[in-house]
């Protein structure tokens, strides 16, 4: 598990897009690295991890298909102004599971705790991860808030994190120990595009021709989870998205649910229509 890398800066809009044009032009993050890039070093490792984080590069500076298709100069998305951007990187976020506190909440945490503090969170992943330091877990956290967390100060200062918009971390309140609490919820699941929803699934490497709903729903990289899905809401997208494309079947007879691929397709079309 990782909780550390970032070196507490969250990740600002147009980094991916930095980092990216970085690697393709033949270069390797080193001690000059931040001459090219406009920042200082901490900002380069920061960069660096976030790049990993998200998926964008392997170990050995290969680019993944979809970041080339998303953030090159005449990509689908590459300064992120579309809102299904932002939905298919949070995904990416979490279903890496590189920054392993993503995944966490959303898949588990969340469940566990509807309504958290920092303090909370350091003592749930504590018991999963013992040998982590606390204060790394603390830090790491607020990263996190900084990436999701809709606030007016952030907006204010002028580095609200890349997820922001999604408002899928609200502060409700504080606690008896004046912690602030906060909720991970989606309150506008319907916006999910269902082109988006309907790449994440494919690009699944979990699941075969045949999904069964509850797989969708729970398992750990399942978009349920991740998007916080209301069961109802994602069997709707399930068969909205079964309507438009012939190559998928919905079926909920006889007790049984399940998402069926009736041939196989390249998940990147997918994507390259919703961005059409």
């Amino acid at each position: 598990m990782t909780f550390s890398g970032h070196d507490t800066f969250h990740c600002r809009l147009f980094w991916l897009k930095k980092g990216y044009d970085y690697i393709i032009e033949g270069n390797k993050f080193q001690d000059d690295s931040g001459v090219y890039l406009g920042v200082g070093r901490n900002m380069v490792n920061s960069i660096r991890f976030w790049l990993k984080a998200f998926g964008v590069n392997s170990d050995d500076y290969e680019i993944k298909d979809v970041y080339h298709n998303l953030l090159a100069d005449n990509g689908w998305d590459p300064y992120l102004e579309n809102e299904g951007t932002l939905y298919l990187l949070h995904y990416q976020l979490c279903a890496n599971e590189y920054a392993s506190s993503y995944n966490i909440i959303f898949r588990d945490f969340r469940k566990v705790k509807p309504e958290f503090s920092k303090e909370n969170f350091v003592q749930y992943v504590s018991q999963i991860a013992p040998d982590v330091n606390e204060k790394s877990l603390a830090k790491d956290f607020s990263v996190f808030l900084r990436m999701y967390l809709n606030s007016k100060e952030s907006i204010e200062d002028g580095y609200s994190g890349l997820l922001t918009e999604l408002s899928l971390l609200q502060k409700v309140g504080k606690n008896q120990s004046d912690s602030t609490l906060y909720r991970v919820e989606n309150r506008s699941q319907q916006e999910v595009p269902n082109k988006i929803l309907l790449y994440c699934i494919l690009s699944n490497p979990d699941y075969g021709n045949s999904i069964s709903f509850k797989s969708l729903y729970t398992n750990k990289n399942g978009v349920g989870n991740i998007f916080c899905f209301d069961q109802d809401i994602l069997e709707e997208k399930l068969k909205e998205i079964a309507e438009v494309f012939d190559f998928i079947n919905y079926n909920s007879e006889a007790g049984v649910k399940e998402l069926q691929i009736k041939k196989e397709i390249n998940p990147l079309e997918v994507l390259e229509s919703y961005y059409e």
